[in-house]
């Protein structure tokens, strides 16, 4: 027979746990960065805003590569490639032994990752019309988890214990998809002896670290040393440096001899930091648009609406039917418990697309600030209509038990 005080204390917990859900896991990062995002936003637009500017563009009195000369290439080019590595080893990690070890595991949220890359980019392209537009095809492609998983937090109950799953593995395929598009769509070579060059160099050092992991070296300090070879001279090719991330990090052996996961533990020890302050950083040197001089009929130009339409029509159109397809043909099933309105408002959210989207954004109008900060703002106007939809077409959803249970024993 239960006492007074469970049967008190049942009420609140289940009154708070949305709250308690924001300090889970991916939840508290989600919101940290829609935090940081906001603070930018007003930085760039108050009475700071040229300290704003100064901090993140800066140039510095001195620095060791062109590509270093400011904060905002720092971030961009170095710190991203922390990023970068924590997601090279988490997808490593998922296709070894995780949601994508196998064929069967691996079919529904591969298909609904490509079609939710495709639709958006088909979408894009419709609506911006193509012309000096079409290298931003693919801003609209990517998924932000950690916002996502910030939206989910505020849900509590509300989503089953599957989609969560279901929406981690689609976002980590669809990364795998954004660091491909980014190598082979958004490379530029000014000097091809110098590009030959350095790519000599960058597939050396990757041969090393390959060959360490051969002879099951186990140390941490060789691999993040060579990793950071590898990192500047990737930056030297043209390619995108933070690419160097994703290539060191499937290097990593997967255990130790002592049978440790060695590739775990450098995830969850780098996770964080990445979570916590690598994409929180990035989000506030990239986020913050300044609307000086921005009009409405900007805001209604091709390019943001075109971004914006293909986050939020877009994601939600390419995934859902792939799920749908998949299921009624008996190809794929879709998630367990999960209805088909809980299975939409997942597919709402995955056209939250701040991290990735302002990354590729940045590399599609190099030079041209007009065209970045039109792309920005499409960027945060999709994903905030996307998330707002989301969240709203979810907590209409019947409630999960389970889901609290789960909440509770982390907590």
């Amino acid at each position: 027979m239960p006492d007074n005080k469970s049967i008190t204390l049942s009420p609140l917990r289940r009154l708070f746990a949305p709250v308690r859900a924001l300090f889970v896991g991916d939840a508290s990062a989600g919101v940290l960065l829609i935090l940081v995002a906001a603070a930018a936003m007003l930085a760039a637009n108050s009475a700071f805003a040229n300290e704003y500017d100064a901090l993140i563009n800066g140039q510095f009195a001195w620095y060791p590569h062109e590509k270093l000369k400011s904060l905002h290439y720092v971030v961009n080019d170095g710190l991203m490639a922390v990023f970068f590595f924590v997601v090279g080893l988490e997808v490593k990690r998922e296709m070894i032994q995780g949601q994508l070890a196998s064929a069967q595991a691996r079919r529904l949220p591969m298909i609904a990752a490509a079609a939710g890359m495709i639709a958006p980019a088909i979408v894009f392209i419709l609506v911006s019309g193509g012309g000096d537009y079409s290298r931003g095809w693919a801003i609209p492609a990517a998924t932000d988890i950690a916002f996502a998983m910030g939206v989910l937090g505020l849900l509590g109950n509300r989503v089953p214990g599957s989609l969560r799953i279901f929406l981690l593995t689609v976002a980590i395929v669809d990364d795998i998809g954004a660091v491909l598009v980014i190598a082979f769509f958004y490379t530029e070579v000014d000097n091809l002896a110098s590009f030959l060059m350095w790519m000599a160099a960058s597939a050396g050092v990757l041969a090393l670290m390959v060959g360490l992991n051969m002879r099951k070296v186990s140390v941490f300090w060789p691999y993040i040393l060579l990793a950071i070879v590898l990192w500047f001279c990737v930056l030297n090719t043209g390619i995108h440096a933070t690419i160097a991330g994703v290539l060191a990090a499937l290097t990593i052996p997967l255990h130790r001899r002592d049978g440790n996961s060695m590739l775990e533990k450098l995830e969850h020890g780098l996770a964080p930091w990445s979570a916590y302050l690598v994409v929180p950083v990035f989000g506030f040197a990239n986020a913050g648009v300044s609307l000086d001089g921005i009009g409405v009929e900007n805001l209604l130009d091709p390019l943001p609406v075109a971004i914006a339409a293909g986050l939020v029509v877009g994601k939600q159109v390419g995934i859902f039917s792939a799920i749908f397809i998949c299921d009624k043909t008996g190809f794929a099933p879709r998630p367990d418990h999960a209805s088909w309105q809980e299975i939409w408002g997942i597919t709402i959210l995955c056209g939250i697309g701040f991290t990735m989207s302002l990354f590729i954004g940045l590399l599609a109008f190099p030079g041209n600030q007009l065209l970045i900060d039109e792309a920005k703002i499409g960027i945060l106007t999709g994903s905030a209509i996307s998330a707002i939809l989301g969240f709203i077409v979810l907590r209409l959803s019947t409630e999960h038990p389970d889901t609290v249970a789960n909440l509770e024993s982390k907590g």
